[in-house]
């Protein structure tokens, strides 16, 4: 520091924690001064209260205004200082031997002041180098204070992240039994509509059985009086040929009556109900353009299980396989093994058969159906009503047609293949096989026109 100035004089300037001229100072609660930055570095890590690095006095504020009177007499202690400082040699012009007591704004660097005034300098804005220092203390100054504001602003940023951390611990221990919770709740409205809808089969079922008990009577009753009508007409032949005559008006009569009150049979069908969420689970599994485009005509070889797809009457099967002309669609997917689920628009009032088969079984020209390697759900025509059956088990499925898409969902892995009204998001049957043991591809087959 100067010698010229008293040693007092110097300590009272003096930051006690850098000991250097104060630099924007402060004077905190305590009385106690120190420059802004060595105060903001001083409790930078410091545990909360501060304390003042002296005397340690706990301060209540942590920013203070700037001591401007400290201020003006450091920067006259500097100024003094930079007056012994330009004796030495290190600021003498070693060409010109004169003191560098001018800045370049440009260069940034000290010259005399012959220099500045020499061709390669003239240009250039100077000023006097204790004008500078403290223009460029002030400029500096300001950074610091930015970059205190940024670094406090960070250290706040810090902290949320920091309490986010746990925040966020918390919030997803919460949400995980909040979730739970929901599931319980999905889980309680699952049952409680699984009961509604089996409940409302049962209900359904019961007036059906109803009436087809009703419908057996009326059918026996009517193949009595048939059959009675039968035997009168049978005697009434057998007469002479007055009387027959005599009493044939009221005999045709009572035929034609007989013959008007043919009871019409029972179609039993149950309500397709929607399964609520089904549709949102399979579209999970969903395969976009399943099935080829190409439609190929071809022979398919029906065993008698099958044969009634293609039949008018139930009671019309052979033992032998039948051979009829088709239109089949195979699919452009092969699956092995997964989840998969499909939609597929069905033809309307047709035979068709929907499902799954072995890959193995594909021809050009003639299909094979194989019940133990295909899970299929089948249109039959039984005498004038369609109706939906199934291959495995070879079961009359008494649910009503659906009129739109059939999706179609494969589990190769549980080896279940399962069919939904996709417009409705119910359940038509689910088919479970023994396994799979071979790849499966999409099929769909319907009657030539």
């Amino acid at each position: 520091m100067d010698s010229d100035t008293s040693p007092a004089f110097q300590n009272d300037l003096t930051c006690s924690i850098c000991m250097n001229y104060f630099l924007d100072p402060v004077t905190i609660d305590c009385g106690h001064s120190f420059c802004r930055p060595c105060l903001y570095f001083s409790w930078e890590e410091a545990q909360t209260p501060m304390h003042c690095p002296e005397c340690r006095v706990v301060s209540e504020r942590p920013d203070f205004k700037t001591n401007i009177a400290l201020r003006n007499l450091a920067s006259i202690a500097r100024e003094a200082r930079a007056h012994y400082i330009n004796g030495s040699e290190e600021q003498i012009c070693v060409a010109h031997k004169e003191a560098k007591g001018l800045f370049c704004e440009v260069e940034k660097n000290l010259l005399c002041g012959l220099c500045s005034e020499s061709p390669e300098h003239a240009a250039h804005s100077h000023s006097p180098v204790q004008w500078s220092a403290e223009e460029y203390r002030e400029e500096l100054l300001k950074r610091m204070s930015s970059l205190r504001n940024m670094t406090q602003e960070m250290r706040n940023n810090l902290k949320q992240e920091a309490s986010k951390t746990q925040s966020l611990e918390d919030y997803v221990a919460l949400r995980r039994v909040m979730i739970k919770a929901e599931y319980r709740k999905m889980h309680l409205f699952l049952y409680e509509e699984e009961q509604f809808h089996l409940d409302i089969m049962e209900r359904e079922a019961k007036e059906i059985f109803q009436q087809l008990k009703e419908s057996e009577y009326r059918m026996t009753q009517q193949k009595e009086s048939l059959k009675g009508m039968l035997k009168e007409l049978t005697d009434m032949c057998h007469k002479p040929n007055v009387e027959l005559l005599q009493d044939l008006g009221n005999v045709l009569e009572r035929t034609g009556s007989v013959q008007m009150q043919k009871p019409q049979p029972v179609n039993p069908e149950l309500t397709l109900w929607r399964l609520t969420g089904i549709l949102d689970m399979l579209n999970n599994f969903r395969v976009d353009d399943v099935l080829s485009e190409e439609t190929i005509s071809c022979h398919i070889s029906l065993s008698k299980n099958v044969g009634m797809v293609f039949g008018d009457d139930l009671d019309s099967m052979c033992g032998e396989p039948q051979r009829v002309q088709s239109f089949a669609v195979w699919g452009t997917h092969t699956f092995t093994s997964g989840r998969h689920y499909w939609e597929v628009d069905i033809p309307h009032y047709s035979p068709w058969i929907l499902g799954v088969c072995k890959d193995s079984l594909i021809n050009d020209t003639d299909i094979i159906v194989d019940f133990e390697g295909a899970s299929l759900l089948f249109s039959l025509k039984v005498n004038d009503h369609y109706c939906l059956s199934t291959n495995c088990p070879p079961l009359i499925q008494y649910v009503k047609m659906p009129l739109g898409k059939i999706g179609v969902f494969v589990d190769h892995d549980n080896a279940t293949v399962s069919f939904y009204d996709a417009e409705k998001g119910s359940l038509i049957s689910s088919l479970v096989s023994p396994s799979f043991s071979s790849p499966l591809k999409p099929f769909l087959c319907f009657d030539s026109p």
